[in-house]
């Protein structure tokens, strides 16, 4: 399958992952929040925005997917990868955001006794953002994906707190027996908030790393190229290898010894035959730059 082909599905592949991420999210916040006013449960409505956060995330994910599949022109020899980070990046500055109003908004509220649905919509969003999240990672694994992955992350964080959730509204039932119990669900409600800006930061410093230049820690990958590149019999050695993300696909910079004697056509062949064979061997290996260091020098 050519790169045009695999970008193609995997754009297709994501997007409708991130549509079932969309519509489940967009139940489950307008459950949360309708049922948290109705109940008066601040931490339920806390939750409910929690979930919110993440119908928004999935728009700008699936925006950003898009864009990011964008083949490459004369300004943007490598393409459009990277806007896959700078989406993800977007994605954690509008977590942070969304957690930080919340925490505000929560502290100037009354204390108030929610109802007891509160523990059973807790437990059902509990179950239902445990397999969405899950399902988020798994793919976002599978395809490579850092905007599925950050999505991913954001639900599993949604999980913990829906599960702060349930654990509060049960503490507050028993106020009548231990007077502080009254405050679990304000407090709760800061805690989601918490959790909500801690996501944002990690979403948000992993990505930032990674468009300031980060080298791909796949050491599996590395070994699989070197392994490639050494099969050729005028390669003395590898001097240097740098292997870089760009969305989807890799751009690999290598060094290669090769044996002083050879003729400029016969290094120009071999290393032609050793993009050609990296290329083959994984279909994401796209930008490939191979300099010529003469052995012994």
């Amino acid at each position: 399958m050519v790169p045009s082909e695999v970008g193609g599905v995997i754009l297709r592949s994501t997007s409708c992952v991130m549509l079932i991420s969309f519509f489940t999210n967009f139940f489950l916040s307008i459950v949360k929040v309708m049922i948290g006013l109705i109940s008066k449960s601040s931490a339920l409505v806390a939750d409910g925005i929690h979930s919110f956060s993440d119908l928004i995330t999935d728009v700008v994910a699936l925006f950003g997917n898009v864009l990011a599949r964008k083949p490459e022109d004369q300004k943007h020899p490598f393409g459009h990868g990277r806007i896959e980070y700078v989406t993800s990046a977007m994605i954690g500055l509008i977590v942070v955001g969304i957690g930080c109003i919340l925490i505000g908004s929560v502290l100037q509220k009354d204390v108030e006794i929610p109802s007891k649905i509160v523990i059973i919509v807790s437990l059902f969003t509990i179950l239902s953002k445990f397999i969405l999240s899950r399902y988020l990672m798994q793919k976002g694994k599978e395809l490579d994906n850092q905007i599925l992955i950050a999505s991913g992350k954001e639900s599993s964080t949604d999980v913990i707190s829906s599960i702060v959730v349930f654990i509060a509204s049960i503490l507050i039932q028993l106020e009548g027996y231990f007077h502080p119990f009254i405050y679990a669900d304000k407090i709760a409600s800061v805690l989601v908030g918490l959790f909500i800006v801690h996501t944002g930061f990690i979403i948000l410093k992993e990505n930032v790393s990674i468009l300031i230049g980060e080298k791909e820690s796949d050491t599996i990958y590395y070994e699989e190229v070197e392994n490639i590149i050494l099969q050729s019999t005028l390669v003395h050695h590898i001097d240097n290898l740098i292997i870089m993300k760009y969305g989807y696909f890799y751009s690999l910079t290598v060094e290669v010894s090769m044996y002083s004697n050879l003729s400029l056509k016969e290094a120009h062949d071999e290393i032609e035959m050793i993009e050609k064979n990296l290329k083959e061997k994984n279909e994401r290996t796209k930008y490939i730059h191979i300099h010529m260091n003469p052995y012994p020098k």
